[in-house]
This record gives structure tokens, sequence and C-alpha cells, in this order.
């Protein structure tokens, strides 16, 4: 084979797997949004706070670092930044991560955590308000 050709079939290669994770991720973010329907939705809101804060930008945020959610003193103080890993940490078990914090679930199911994360992880911080 010359190289050319396989530089070629490599390159192929790559794109294919490249493509493959990308459709993995989308599914991912997918069954994290629905996850986070049937899991999260009780307490939380992507735009609106309610017993807990709301999500949109959470991924890059200080944890307490909203103005306008009254946090636990434990959570406001625990100068965390979420990231992927912490928010994983965070769902699988909260107190293991910011002992005293107030939440009171996790998640059992490793996947559900990944994908919610995943689904966390899109939800950027709006640059204008959003439409009413």
């Amino acid at each position: 084979m010359r190289r050319d050709a396989k530089g070629v079939i490599a390159a192929l290669a790559a794109s294919v797997l490249w493509m493959a994770s990308a459709s993995a991720s989308a599914q991912s973010v997918e069954r994290g949004r629905a996850v986070y329907r049937e899991h999260c939705a009780g307490c939380h809101s992507v735009d609106a706070h309610r017993e807990g804060p709301a999500h949109r930008g959470v991924v890059g945020r200080r944890a307490g670092a909203l103005k306008d959610y009254e946090y636990s003193p434990a959570l406001q103080s625990s100068k965390l930044l979420w990231t992927r890993a912490t928010l994983k940490a965070w769902l699988t078990d909260p107190e293991a991560l910011i002992p005293g914090q107030a939440m009171d679930y996790s998640l059992d199911d490793a996947q559900e955590r990944e994908d919610v994360v995943a689904y966390l992880a899109t939800l950027r911080r709006l640059t204008a308000a959003p439409a009413p």
C-alpha cells in the first residue's frame, strides 16, 4: 500500500471514530435530559430557582455563587468549582463532597450521572434574557 493511501485510510478511520463519539455524546445528552426531567426537575429548573437553584450555566460556575438563591452555609463557603468531575461526585454523594450541604438526593446509576452531567454541560449561560 502506498504512503498516501495509508494516510487517507487513517484520516477516514479517525473521521469515523470522531462521528461515532459525537453521535454517542448526543445520545448521552438526550438521555441526560430525560433523567434530569425524571430525577432533578422536582426540585430544580434550568432557568428558574425552585427548591434548588437554576442549572443553566452550572458547569464552570463556583458552587453557591448565584446571588439570587439562598444556599446552605456549607455549599456557599465550599469554594468548589462545578466541573464535570465535581458534578459527577456531587450526584454520587453530595454529603461526601460537601459535608453539611442541604441536598438529600443522589443518582445511584453511574451512566445516569454521566448523562445528566453531559446534559448540564450543554446549558450555557444566556447572553440575553430569554424570550417571554
